[in-house]
């Protein structure tokens, strides 16, 4: 079983990844582990401080990095654990990542915010991690999106494993186009090798689809 810990400000935002669909399944069947901590449990004062001014000046705030490294040690414990930090500054997502990372046995992530986290935090940090080229108000949705890709590449969570082989950027292709009922949609028909029960001629047709659709929207996959 794999075991996210999570660690957020806003532990409450979490309860829509973790209480809906397959996420939620994949808990009750103990393929995963979902743990939310509160950033703030881990800070001194009555204020509850994670945040303050950054050196040198500038807009906005810094979080804080003793909370961080508090919420860390307890968390890891005696336990070895990847820590993840989602940050726009990180390397960029991808299905080779998740992979990679539905490997582990224990994953801790740090939900970035503000300003970003003191650079100091870097040593407790594996790798950082990015959704795309844009900027949040925060890492908790980045971190629901790297907890969902990874999870339902978790054996035994998705009811037929072999979808996973054709979705999009397996072989660095996008997946072809899928049609159901009915084969004929105000005028607009279903392909007829679809419907010829041809499953070579249908793999074929799918393949090349897919090629059409990765050269057209994500031509960098191509190369």
């Amino acid at each position: 079983m794999l075991t996210f810990n999570i660690l957020t400000i806003f532990p409450n935002m979490f309860s829509a990844l973790t209480d809906e669909s397959i996420i939620k399944r994949a808990q009750e069947k103990k393929k995963v582990a979902i743990k939310v901590h509160d950033l703030r449990d881990y800070t001194k004062g009555k204020h509850r401080s994670v945040d303050d001014r950054p050196f040198g000046g500038g807009p906005g705030m810094v979080m804080l990095p003793e909370p961080i490294f508090s919420a860390i040690k307890k968390i890891k414990g005696r336990t070895k654990a990847k820590v993840i930090l989602t940050t726009p500054s990180g390397k960029p997502f991808s299905q080779k990542i998740a992979k990679n990372l539905a490997k582990e046995k224990n994953l801790i992530i740090l939900c970035g915010h503000y300003e970003g986290v003191d650079e100091r935090v870097a040593a407790l940090v594996d790798e950082s991690i990015s959704i795309g080229d844009y900027v949040l108000t925060g890492g908790e949705l980045p971190a629901m999106v790297v907890v969902d890709a990874i999870t339902r590449l978790i054996p035994g969570v998705l009811g037929k494993e072999a979808s996973l082989e054709s979705e999009s950027f397996e072989n660095n292709l996008l997946e072809y186009p899928q049609y159901t009922r009915p084969a004929d949609f105000k005028g607009m028909k279903v392909p007829a090798v679809l419907l010829s029960g041809n499953h070579k001629d249908i793999h074929a047709w799918r393949h090349q689809e897919s090629l059409k659709r990765t050269k057209k929207f994500r031509p960098d996959l191509l190369k």
